[in-house]
């Protein structure tokens, strides 16, 4: 898949296979320490330098819930989220990169068994993308996706389905992939593409730990010339993720690792842009260190 896709989808689609009674929500901040800009034309590593810090808030707050005959739950959700990055930039001969990005999604998610061994999740948003320098109309771009999930066992399940995006000013349909397994012991096994990945072993009812590799990006509308456009910035990290749970409500997370690739793409609002071979490559950031801390709650 192109990498320029990747900031159109990733951070929107929390993978919630299990309905959650009350208010879930995550607090996450991120920080990538000052790396060197490679510029685009011959790959070389520049002297100018950007960081990256970004604040990331999700909430599902929990509409209706029905119990059919067999106890499976049918459940509504409505699913807010927003984020909000600062970056610095050193030392360049102009400015390339925002400032500054936010993006905010309100949305709805529904949840039903299908049989007895399918379910199915669905899930709509629309949302602001923008750079924050100047909101209009053209900042406002819908999201959607539907996955239908396979459980071989309680602790095997297996599922697919399509997103669809206008964040592009067309429809545009990617995969969604889910993948979750687990042993009756410590050890368990989870892909949800296009967020990530996440492998761990669990030593105690209160203590995880994990190794994980994640997927994410932003997406903000600038105007260039007259012309709409849609600046893309894809992030790929990888790293050990400590995850501790300090009550029945609460758990925190802490993850240490590399950002293997921070990139920035530009296109305008056609589809043919997307899918045509670029000449140049898209500017990005020697890898460097990546810091994340979150909160995570589920109250009753």
């Amino acid at each position: 898949m192109k990498r320029n896709l990747l900031a159109a989808v990733c951070g929107l689609f929390g993978c919630y296979v299990s309905a959650q009674s009350g208010i879930s929500g995550e607090l996450k901040t991120e920080y990538i320490p000052f790396s060197s800009y490679i510029r685009p034309e011959d790959s070389t590593k520049t002297n100018s330098k950007s960081n990256f810090k970004r604040a990331d808030l999700n909430l599902s707050i929990p509409l209706s819930m029905k119990k059919d005959s067999n106890g499976r739950i049918k459940a509504w959700s409505l699913l807010l989220s927003g984020s909000y990055a600062k970056m610095t930039h050193k030392d360049y001969e102009r400015q390339l990169f925002p400032d500054q990005m936010f993006n905010a999604q309100v949305g709805i998610q529904h949840m039903r068994p299908l049989g007895k061994k399918w379910s199915m999740m669905m899930t709509a948003a629309v949302g602001v993308y923008t750079d924050l320098e100047q909101i209009s109309s053209d900042d406002i771009l819908g999201q959607g996706g539907i996955l239908f999930i396979r459980h071989f066992n309680p602790n095997l399940a297996l599922g697919g389905g399509p997103v669809l995006t206008t964040a592009f000013g067309v429809p545009m349909i990617l995969p969604w992939i889910y993948f979750d397994w687990k042993t009756n012991g410590k050890i368990k096994f989870n892909i949800n593409f296009p967020e990530g990945m996440e492998a761990g072993y669990l030593f105690s009812d209160k203590f995880a730990l994990k190794a994980v590799v994640n997927l994410s990006g932003m997406t903000v509308e600038r105007n260039k010339d007259g012309k709409s456009m849609l600046l893309g910035y894809q992030q790929i990290t990888a790293g050990i993720r400590p995850e501790l749970k300090l009550n029945d409500k609460l758990s925190l997370r802490l993850t240490g690792g590399t950002a293997l690739l921070r990139s920035f793409s530009e296109n305008d609002r056609k589809i043919k842009s997307i899918f045509k071979d670029k000449k140049i490559a898209d500017p990005k950031f020697a890898s460097t260190f990546y810091a994340a801390i979150s909160l995570r709650w589920n109250l009753p």
